[in-house]
Parts: structure tokens; sequence; C-alpha cells
């Protein structure tokens, strides 16, 4: 027996380090965007950094749960850099993602989950805060037709389909594919969140602009099918839109996310349904669309109006007298 128990202790499988682990963890989410995979990475050193001495294997819900109270005070971080609910939930959704992944029954690189007991930091809906009204999507397209075609046609092609910056500048020309009945163009997102694909109608006074746009690249000798739209960064679109709402004097903060915003509340306010807002910005979730369902019934009609509605008489009567 002593022989037998040595035997299977020599081809037991040795325990994967934390970087086996991590780099295994990262190179199963291959399929997702380059974005997503950069944010996973720097969670979790993030992550690691804090729990140290203590390894992955060794940690529990107790060190978890620290973790996630000093991303949200900046205490007891390398860097004291308190971080907002939404941007800690992004780290905190980074590390469940790596413990789920390597405590699977079938992996079983790590024993246990210690995040299942650990609640997401509670975040603010801001998204109301967050929307371009008609004025202001003038303005800015505006401002960015001054700059170059180029410019304009990411302001148009943001507003009008909602994709999020890093879908935008991923796109290529061969994912715009004709209908079967050629009455109409869909754009094929192929890294959208999470590594999903997922098709957007595009709007035909989009489409003929991008045709145009398309002209003026083979022109030029820079157009190729598996070429990109925009070969420039999410940074680089950040910094576009900067300098839009500088030339414009918008005086507001508005970054490409708030187009997405804009484009979820106007095509909701306009008769689209949960479904069709839900399967064009690609939403997981019902519940993360709904959230603009929301915002449009605070803008159609509060319950200040409806004070409002019943008190018209008493001050038009006085009005009168």
């Amino acid at each position: 027996m002593p022989k037998l128990n040595a035997r299977l202790h020599e081809n037991a499988i040795p325990v994967a380090t934390d970087e086996r682990i991590v780099s295994m963890f990262l190179a199963s989410y291959r399929d997702r965007s380059v974005y997503t995979t950069r944010n996973y990475r720097l969670a979790i050193r993030h992550y690691r950094q804090y729990i140290q001495p203590k390894t992955l294997r060794e940690v529990t819900w107790v060190e978890v749960e620290s973790y996630k109270n000093a991303l949200l005070t900046g205490q007891d971080l390398k860097d004291s850099r308190k971080l907002s609910p939404a941007t800690a939930a992004v780290y905190l959704a980074s590390i469940r993602s790596l413990y789920k992944w390597a405590s699977d029954p079938n992996i079983g690189l790590l024993p246990l989950n210690p995040t299942t007991p650990i609640r997401m930091p509670k975040i603010q809906i801001t998204s109301r805060n967050r929307i371009l009204t008609r004025s202001d999507l003038e303005k800015l397209l505006q401002a960015l037709r001054q700059q170059g075609t180029r410019n304009y046609l990411i302001g148009l092609m943001l507003a009008m389909t909602g994709l999020r910056v890093s879908e935008l500048v991923d796109l290529e020309w061969r994912d715009f594919q004709e209908d079967i009945t050629e009455s109409f163009v869909w754009l094929i997102v192929r890294n959208g969140k999470g590594g999903k694909t997922r098709n957007v109608k595009v709007p035909a006074l989009l489409w003929k602009f991008l045709r145009k746009y398309a002209e003026e690249m083979k022109a030029q000798g820079t157009y190729e099918p598996d070429s990109r739209l925009f070969p420039i960064s999410v940074r680089q679109v950040d910094r576009i839109l900067a300098r839009a709402r500088k030339t414009c004097k918008l005086g507001k903060s508005a970054t490409p996310h708030w187009f997405r915003h804009t484009n979820a509340t106007l095509a909701l306010l306009n008769g689209a349904s949960l479904q069709q807002v839900q399967e064009s910005l690609g939403h997981t979730d019902i519940s993360t669309t709904q959230r603009y369902l929301h915002t449009v019934e605070f803008m159609k009609k509060s319950a200040p109006d409806y004070v409002a509605d019943s008190l018209i008489h008493l001050i038009e009567k006085r009005k009168r007298s």
C-alpha cells in the first residue's frame, strides 16, 4: 500500500503556478476583443499585487472583500487611487471570471471560487445625465465635419448605430453585407463585448455617406475589403471628439459613449421596442436596456407634470383675476 501511494504521488499533476493559471485563462478568452483581454490582464495584475504574498489558491473571500473595499476607498493600495463603483465593478468582474473559470470542475486549476459571496458595488445609473440633445448633436457633428470626412463619419456612425468605440475602430469594409432583398445593408459586428457577434441595420442615409467615403478611399488606393474603415485607436477617437467639443464650445464632457446612450434613448423615444434596442446595442441582459426605458419614461412625463396638470386651472384662474 505505501508503494502504491508513493506511485500515485509521483504521477500526480503538479499544482499550476499563478502565472500559468492567468496565462491559460487569458488564452481561453483569445476570441474576445483585444480591449476585453487587456482589461482582464490589467485587473488581474492589480489584484495579484494586492494579495501578495498570498497566491490565488490561498485567498479566501475575506481578501476579495477587502480588495473590493480598497478599490472603493483607495486605502491599502499602492497607487492609493479611489475608483468609481462602475470601474471597481469592472476590476471585480475580471477577478470573478478568472476564479470561476479556474475552479470549474472540468478545469480544476483552483479548488474553490472565493468570489462567490462577494456582492458587486452598487452602480448609480448615470445614462440619464449623459445624453446629447439634438442641438448638442448638431453642434458636434458640424465641428466634426469641419475636421474632415473621416471624423464626420465617425460621429455619424456612433450616433446612428450606437456602436461601442472599441467596436467602431475594429470595423472592416467586408463587415457590411447587403440583405438578400437588396433593400438594405447589415453591419456585422464581429468583436462585440464578450466576443459576441451581432448584426446592426445600417440606415440608408448613413450607407450613402459610407459608399461615398469608400469611393474616395478607392481613388486614393487605400481601400481593401479587409481594411479597416477607421485605422485609428480608441484614444484617437477620444481626442477627435474632445477637439470637436472645444470647437463648438459644448460645455459637456461628452465622450463617445454618450453617443451610445443617446442612440438608445432616441430609439425608444421614437417607438423602437426594448428587444430591438437590446439586439442593436448588443446587451446580454435586457435589464441593461431597461435602464434607458426608465430614462425615456422620465422624459415623457414625470410626477411633477401630473401635479402641474391638476393645478393649472388654479394658476390660470389667478392670472385672469
